[in-house]
């Protein structure tokens, strides 16, 4: 079983194959050639395989794919109501 994140630049979105499966989260940039730090992402849609729910894996993708916006100093805004949800609930700890 691979547990390792891939980002997938190309089709912006984060990748977390458990079992088989894929989970994802998709992003969007304000602007797609907008490339350098400062920009704009919206996380648009998580997404976990039904018999995978309820292990911590979309909530695993959502920090990850934070953490990133972060490090590339983007303002991020969320379209997902799951993204939007962790933001309310977790927006100091959302480094760690």
């Amino acid at each position: 079983m691979n547990n390792d994140i891939l980002h997938d630049e190309q089709k912006q979105r984060f990748i977390l194959e458990i079992e088989g499966k894929k989970a994802q989260l998709d992003y969007r940039l304000a602007n797609p050639s907008e490339q350098e730090k400062g920009g704009t992402i919206d996380f648009v849609h998580t997404y976990v395989p039904e018999e995978l729910r309820g292990r911590g894996h979309a909530e695993r993708l959502v920090r990850h794919g934070l953490k990133w916006a972060q490090e590339q100093e983007y303002t991020i805004h969320a379209s997902c109501w799951y993204v939007a949800k962790f933001l309310r609930q977790h927006s100091a700890k959302v480094g760690q």
